[in-house]
């Protein structure tokens, strides 16, 4: 036992990040890919040539992993769904009556 090496884990309690992507954003482009794969196919069965099919879900995924990296880079782990949040804050909120400071 005293031979033995022990390897120590360090990144307990960060975030999974691949190649630059954080967290929720990985799961984003994996889903995005997949749906990218499935709209190949239909155009595929529908009749298009193959080099159209490839030509526009090419271009539609290049444009997916743009966007998302851009994502990634501006909000971070998190930052994406504070401001999603934070636009369902009300700016104000319009109370119509006193009878709700009244009742006490």
């Amino acid at each position: 036992m005293a031979g033995s090496i022990y390897q120590i884990n360090k990144g307990i309690n960060q975030s999974i990040e691949f190649k630059g992507l954080k967290a929720q954003y990985i799961w984003y482009l994996a889903g995005g890919m997949v749906m990218l794969m499935i709209v190949f196919a239909v155009l595929y069965i529908i009749g298009l040539p193959s080099v159209l099919c490839i030509g526009l879900v090419g271009a539609a995924g290049a444009f997916l992993v743009f966007k998302i990296y851009s994502l990634s880079r501006k909000y971070g782990q998190y930052g994406l769904m504070k401001a999603l949040a934070s636009r369902q804050v009300p700016r104000y909120v319009k109370v119509r009556s006193r009878a709700v400071f009244i009742k006490l």
